[in-house]
């Protein structure tokens, strides 16, 4: 990815922060801010971080002007250019540099813990997004490097495809009766025997005896259409001979009339 290094970003802005004066190092175990006079900051204004680049800046400015007071350009973190000390996390050590080859140690502190945290943050996602390009750009400029996905059978290899485990057996019984709405009982299956008797042939259903000697009473004597056969149970008496009144013809169908 070709870099723009006209570009530059803002990464971090606080606008209060002090510096300070710190003497000479003695051993290598580190800086101690306690070791500062950290009641008589010799500067304090307003700091920024840029990025230009793969290079970050920290730049102090007065926070009315906006005129630089000294800058840091960072190429690592952490490193040699930003060091934090031993007893604190809100100071810093920073080398600062006028442009001119000149260079000097000072000390960075920030009146809240918060704010050296953003500054902490700040340059560790800037140099963590610088590393991630190098990677990149190494990969694209070598593709051969880059290991390749075999996805082929090798020689006896097979694979094993299981269907329908988790598929429900359904119960092996006879499919159940819809109830009938109202409570009753659906008709009982052609063929089949009802209270032990045989339904006649063709469906129909048989019909008491006293039911149908009481419509047969009822229909007596109306009259018929002539091309419909009779079928009641008084056809042979009517076929005999003359209309003979109600009262004789059921006498004589129980055998009690004389001829």
């Amino acid at each position: 990815m070709a870099e723009d290094d006209s570009y530059e970003s803002m990464l971090c802005v606080k606008p209060e922060v002090h510096v300070y004066k710190i003497p000479p190092r003695a051993s290598n175990r580190g800086y101690r801010a306690a070791d500062w006079k950290l009641d008589e900051p010799a500067w304090s204004g307003r700091m920024k971080i840029t990025a230009k680049g793969k290079k970050a800046f920290i730049k102090l400015e007065d926070r009315n002007t906006g005129e630089l007071f000294a800058q840091a350009p960072v190429e690592e973190y952490p490193g040699t250019i930003v060091e934090a000390v031993t007893d604190s996390s809100r100071y810093f050590v920073i080398r600062i540099e006028d442009g001119n080859g000149r260079h000097a140690f000072i000390g960075l502190g920030f009146a809240d813990r918060g704010d050296s945290f953003d500054f902490n943050v700040a340059l560790q996602d800037h140099f963590k997004w610088v590393k991630q390009e190098g990677e990149l750009a190494k990969l694209e400029a070598n593709p051969s490097t880059q290991p390749k996905l075999d996805l082929s059978f090798k020689e006896g290899q097979t694979i094993k495809i299981s269907i329908g485990q988790n598929i429900k057996k359904k119960d092996g019984g006879g499919a159940k009766a819809r109830p009938t709405p109202g409570g009753l009982l659906p008709p009982p299956p052609s063929g089949a025997k009802v209270g032990g008797v045989t339904p006649p042939p063709g469906g129909h259903q048989p019909v008491p005896a006293a039911q149908a000697t009481a419509a047969t009473l009822l229909d007596f004597g109306s009259p018929s259409p002539a091309t419909q056969p009779s079928a009641d149970l008084w056809g042979d008496f009517t076929a005999a001979g003359p209309k003979r009144p109600i009262a004789s013809l059921l006498l004589t169908s129980r055998g009690t009339t004389k001829a």
